[in-house]
């Protein structure tokens, strides 16, 4: 329990995906215990980074996880590829005598996620809209493994590794202040090579999509992984600003029923009854969202199937959202009619490789084989949102014209809540509260490294 409080204490969450609460995720008992180091998606150097260069503090982080939590086996899944970052990790389990083992996978997508990883390593399905927990699973990433053995020492998260790539001056990985704007990320990459571009926020499949006129608005908070700059007719760019109705509409005219969709759905392919090409199928001949949509509500959101397997070109991810959020307003849940499919000895075949990904999207140029140099920066303005990940927002402890120290509690949730705790990440002056607590520093200053 007084290592659940630190945890607790220190705000850490997923550092990527929704930012589940770990101080919630850890309380409990479990056969395994894996440990994300897929880098799910492409192009980013983040995780790589955190492996390769701070393996001591993330085994320590990985060993502390595993007594709380009281782990029969500890599992370290990568990328067979990750020849340095093995070879680090291994340095500090030898060091450390810390007993785990590695799982080396190859370079496929959506490697990282969750519920496939914990199919890779465990050979257990988890229950469709379920969760790890339920097939004696925890899953966490590497980022947070890190975030965990800071907490141990009293350090809460206040800062963040961004990966910060595409059409930038100097690609690179920035250690930056959470709450700094993104703008000031890409000014520390050297600046965009454009004038006009699309940013998206963590990585090129699953990130959020935001104009450059948007940016100032944008900051970096706990779970965010990567910034990537495309130029503003880039295909990504088109898939995403693509009118539902439009995309509704290319669908009944233009979908063939060929069934990629499905056949190469990674949830499908862990026996989950997600059949997209069916809800491509039932929205072409009716806009009535009723149960018979309900396994839209599994859908991972992983984009494979618009990205990938159409030969279409159209989008059931996008359908698959639409429906969701339809399904959420009637309050139509899931419930498991065990249709899934009994065969998936296919899922080896059916693997999408990261390269020939990257040549399908139109991201490959950006593709750095290269470790990224990091650059630590500091800011005079920080904006740090009220909640940053899944769960309820923080309540804010300070008031406007109260001075803030680095590290400084600054809004916090009720233990046991589903939340986290937030603290400053720069010295200074709270100058605005609203759904985030904005500070400004009173002396500036830069350092790279």
């Amino acid at each position: 329990m007084e290592d659940l409080i630190k945890i607790y204490d220190a705000g850490v969450v997923g550092a990527g995906g929704a930012g589940f609460p770990t101080y919630k995720k850890l309380n409990a008992k479990v056969e395994y215990f894996i440990i994300n180091g897929a880098e799910c998606e492409p192009l980013l150097q983040t995780d790589k980074y955190i492996m390769r260069e701070r393996s001591e503090e993330v085994l320590l982080g990985v060993k502390k996880v595993a007594e709380i939590i009281k782990a029969e086996k500890v599992v370290f899944a990568l990328k067979k590829k990750y020849q340095y970052e093995i070879e680090s990790l291994k340095k500090a389990q030898e060091k450390f005598g810390i007993d785990l083992d590695f799982f080396l996978m190859n370079s496929i997508y959506p490697a990282g996620d969750e519920q496939v990883l914990v199919y890779e390593v465990t050979g257990r399905t988890v229950p469709p809209g379920g969760i790890p927990l339920q097939v004696g699973t925890v899953v966490s990433n590497v980022g947070t493994m890190l975030n965990v053995y800071h907490a141990m020492e009293g350090k809460p998260v206040i800062r963040k590794l961004v990966s910060v790539m595409g059409e930038v001056n100097n690609p690179l990985l920035l250690d930056v202040p959470i709450g700094i704007s993104i703008r000031e990320c890409i000014e520390a990459a050297g600046g965009s090579k454009l004038d006009g571009f699309h940013i998206i926020l963590g990585g090129p499949m699953m990130g959020m999509l935001i104009s450059s006129e948007d940016i100032d608005s944008r900051v970096v908070t706990k779970t965010t992984g990567g910034v990537i700059v495309i130029p503003s007719d880039h295909y990504l760019v088109y898939k995403n600003k693509l009118n539902l109705q439009h995309m509704i509409n290319q669908t009944k005219s233009a979908c063939i029923q060929c069934s990629y969709c499905t056949d190469m759905c990674p949830r499908y392919l862990i026996g989950h009854p997600i059949r997209p090409h069916k809800i491509m199928r039932k929205i072409g001949y009716s806009e009535e969202i009723d149960e018979s949509f309900m396994d839209s509500l599994i859908c991972c959101e992983c984009g494979i199937c618009e990205l990938y397997a159409c030969p279409m070109g159209i989008s059931p991810r996008l359908v698959n959202i639409y429906v969701k959020n339809k399904l959420r307003e009637k309050k139509i849940t899931f419930k498991d009619d065990k249709s899934g499919p009994s065969e998936i000895g296919i899922r080896e075949h059916r693997k999408v490789p990261v390269e020939r990904l990257l040549t399908r999207i139109h991201m490959h140029k950006y593709d750095v084989k290269e470790p990224l140099k990091i650059k630590a920066i500091k800011t005079d303005r920080v904006s740090i949102p009220l909640r940053q990940h899944i769960g309820v927002a923080a309540n804010p402890l300070v008031k406007v014209g109260d001075n803030v120290a680095l590290g400084q509690l600054i809004a916090s949730v009720n233990y046991g809540d589903l939340g986290a705790n937030i603290h400053g990440s720069i010295d200074g002056v709270v100058v605005e509260i609203h759904d985030a607590i904005v500070i400004e520093r009173k002396n500036s200053g830069v350092m790279s490294c």
